[in-house]
């Protein structure tokens, strides 16, 4: 099944991301849900094209596509992509702060994610997950 990209492209060129406002159930702070976290999200894709134009064209496309198939919602996508950057990881850094942001997003919370990482100790290793932890207190903040 193929994504429809003509509301995302109509969409990106009025400058409107239709971002609906949802609480992600901690703090009652408000998150944008998308339904279609690379699609809808303005801020990651103007990151993306940071690298490269052409390079943030294709990622919008291709994971645009694969986060818009149906049957896994959003929230449970960003937290596969944190596993995956997990095992994948040769530093800390780089995309992963963004996939954590992109979770947020969703409605993730720190403790969800933080119980993802202890998971993925058991199943990526413990030393790739512990170096993970210091990419939630830059997007969270720092742990209370």
């Amino acid at each position: 099944m193929a994504t429809d990209y003509s509301e995302f492209n109509a969409r990106k060129r009025s400058g409107n991301g239709g971002v609906s406002s949802s609480s992600n159930g901690s703090n009652n702070q408000s998150v944008p849900k998308y339904r279609n976290a690379v699609l809808d999200d303005y801020e990651l894709q103007a990151g993306l094209s940071g690298v490269n134009p052409k390079f943030g064209d294709f990622c919008t496309r291709v994971a645009g596509e694969a986060w818009g198939l149906p049957l896994i919602d959003q929230k449970t996508k960003a937290f596969i992509t944190i596993a995956v950057d997990v095992v994948n990881q040769e530093r800390p850094a780089g995309p992963m702060a963004v996939h954590v942001d992109m979770a947020r997003k969703q409605g993730a919370t720190r403790a969800e994610i933080e119980e993802l990482l202890l998971f993925m100790c058991v199943y990526g290793g413990f030393n790739k997950a512990a170096a993970c932890f210091s990419v939630l207190d830059e997007v969270f903040g720092p742990a209370k």
